[in-house]
């Protein structure tokens, strides 16, 4: 990461002057983060006084669910980030669950969501507490006929986070360490894609998140995520999610990352183990 300060300005003009990246990748959800866990650094390489963008095409195939996410952001002055995301869910082996228990044959659920975050204070590689930012995402089903039918209460909702994020210069055998935490008031099932709410809790419950990445050199990062999750429906009990990612950065227009995902039981389909793969370009 520290690395990142020997590129020479005119090398770094027309994507941005923050360092090398020091913009995450960006999550299922549209955010800049990890893949599952939104990070309080902003998306791009937009440092004060500069805009910057991303785009992003994302796909999780695990057991017996695929999940695609085409995501875009914008970020005004490394201040406000605005994000928007599209998700399929393929439903894959559950067509079948769901044709015989509720006479339903709907293949793909699709969810919109649009994100906020404000950075608050700090800065995540200069400031000794780090870099703290506020962010909402409202989530809207196209199409509510599975999630009510297993007893979601809404079709929309609003989640809110609140992040930190800060590196540590040569802290694990001589290379940075990046640590983020969230906290999250939702009441999503699945990250919404199964709702809002349900007959076992239909209020706001406050969920935890967490990330790690080890730098191994500018390029290249190593690192975990962990996701809380509430339990809403009594038809779908939820488990946390967690992954092992690697992310590539070999140009400051483009990051790579894959991961291996463990999303737990979906649905009543258990045990939800897969690979992740996302592409990001920066502006």
């Amino acid at each position: 990461m520290a690395a990142g300060l020997f590129v020479t300005p005119a090398a770094m003009a027309d994507v941005g002057s923050r360092i090398w990246a020091t913009g995450g990748v960006t999550t299922i959800e549209g955010s800049a983060g990890g893949g599952l866990v939104p990070w309080a650094l902003l998306g791009s390489y937009a440092s004060d006084e500069e805009w910057g963008g991303t785009l992003a095409l994302s796909r999780a195939e695990v057991d017996d669910y695929t999940l695609s996410v085409t995501g875009a952001g914008l970020n005004w002055n490394n201040r406000i980030e605005v994000t928007v995301a599209r998700q399929t869910l393929d439903l894959d082996s559950l067509v079948f669950t769901l044709k015989d228990g509720f006479g339903l044959e709907q293949d793909e659920l699709n969810q919109d969501i649009f994100g906020v975050k404000v950075r608050l204070a700090g800065d995540a590689l200069y400031s000794p507490w780090g870099q703290w930012s506020l962010g909402a995402q409202h989530k809207r089903q196209r199409d509510f006929t599975v999630p009510e039918a297993i007893g979601a209460q809404d079709d929309s909702g609003t989640d809110f986070y609140f992040s930190g994020s800060k590196v540590f210069f040569a802290a694990l055998f001589g290379r940075n360490l990046l640590v983020n935490g969230t906290l999250r008031g939702t009441r999503a099932n699945q990250g919404g894609l199964l709702g809002f709410g349900g007959d076992l809790n239909n209020g706001y419950e406050i969920m935890a998140e967490a990330g790690v990445g080890v730098f191994m050199n500018r390029q290249w990062l190593l690192g975990a995520e962990y996701r809380q999750k509430p339990d809403n429906l009594s038809f779908a009990r939820e488990e946390d999610w967690w992954d092992v990612f690697v992310a590539w950065v070999p140009d400051r227009r483009l990051a790579v990352t894959a991961a291996f995902v463990n999303l737990g039981d979906i649905a009543t389909l258990t045990d939800q183990q897969g690979v992740y793969l996302s592409l990001q370009g920066s502006f």
